[in-house]
């Protein structure tokens, strides 16, 4: 096995040792983790694996587990339209934290099927850009394109929570932390726990 390659021990049903296994065998059982800031890397990674396991068997559910700071938008909403693409029902698990994008791709579970572990933290925010460093057209085009976006971020939002519009907006004004029950509380989880 190449250096670097992440192993963990995983216990077969049925057997009582645990062995060592690279995270390979994760994606056997379906199972994705987003434990970093979502970029281009990450984003295709993950895509790329949902639509093979999706092709491979489009009955059996795949689980996100999520622990991400945020990053970039166009990366994350790949993610999330690739999670209502494929046919299976893709479970959302926050452990840590799921801040900004991480939130995003979050709500974006199948519905009754996003949870939060009891000491997860939620954050959601509206999308920034780095256009103070742009050129003054640049600048407007720019500011165009974020307004878009921020709408479209924010329709999925309202459609996925089933918070109002007016509610959805004014939270995504500044930066709101959530503990696990606030998020369930606000529509982003369906279930708080372990279980």
């Amino acid at each position: 096995m190449p250096i670097g390659v992440p192993r963990v021990p995983f216990r077969n049903p049925g057997e009582e040792d645990a062995v060592w296994v690279d995270i390979n065998r994760l994606y056997q059982e379906r199972l994705l983790f987003l434990g970093q800031e979502v970029d281009i890397e990450i984003s295709n990674q993950i895509t790329g694996l949902m639509v093979y396991l999706s092709i491979e068997n489009d009955t059996k559910d795949l689980y996100l587990f999520i622990n991400s700071p945020g990053g970039g938008v166009i990366s994350g909403v790949a993610i999330y339209d690739t999670m209502q693409l494929v046919e299976p029902d893709v479970h959302t698990i926050c452990m840590g934290l799921a801040a900004s994008m991480g939130s995003f791709l979050l709500v974006g579970g199948a519905i009754t099927k996003r949870i939060a572990f009891p000491h997860a933290r939620v954050m959601i925010h509206q999308p920034a850009s780095s256009f103070y460093e742009a050129q003054t057209g640049e600048f407007i085009l720019e500011a165009e394109e974020l307004l878009k976006i921020r709408e479209s971020i924010t329709g999925v939002y309202v459609q996925r929570t089933g918070k109002p519009l007016w509610v959805v907006s004014e939270d995504m004004e500044r930066d709101v932390f959530m503990s696990a029950t606030e998020a369930q509380a606000h529509g982003i989880v369906d279930l708080v726990g372990l279980k």
